[in-house]
């Protein structure tokens, strides 16, 4: 069985104050996130206070690079379908994202992935990740 990546429609993301650093990198094809100034963890979702330990946070580049640690492909949600993943980026953190730009069918739990960037209906870069 072949599930091929068929490029769908993507809502605008939600861009306010706290995010626009978040949003602007994404423009610039960096993926970026926040790093705890007191605990020193990375987190994602980036927020401007630690979930760890309430401090202040700075932005930090990420590598875009890391391997599936769960994948599910969704056939039955609209006309394509997509896969949603948990990417556990090199740096150590997981984020939730989709697989794009490959047979979805060949998708493989500890795949090494690189983040790409889809637009969004508003042009607004949004990263996913492809196999590396």
């Amino acid at each position: 069985m072949t599930t091929p990546y068929v490029e769908r429609p993507l809502a605008a993301p939600l861009v306010d104050a706290s995010s626009e650093a978040f949003w602007s990198a994404a423009r610039d094809g960096r993926l970026t996130t926040r790093r705890c100034q007191s605990c020193g963890k990375l987190h994602w979702y980036p927020r401007p206070i630690c979930p760890y330990c309430q401090g202040d946070t700075d932005w930090e580049a990420l590598s875009g690079l890391g391997s599936v640690y769960s994948v599910s492909v969704t056939r039955k949600a609209g006309p394509h379908a997509y896969a949603i993943a948990y990417v556990t980026l090199d740096e150590g953190i997981t984020v939730l994202s989709n697989i794009v730009d490959c047979d979805l069918d060949t998708v493989r739990i500890g795949q090494r992935v690189k983040v790409v960037f889809k637009s969004a209906e508003d042009g607004q870069p949004v990263p996913m990740f492809a196999p590396a």
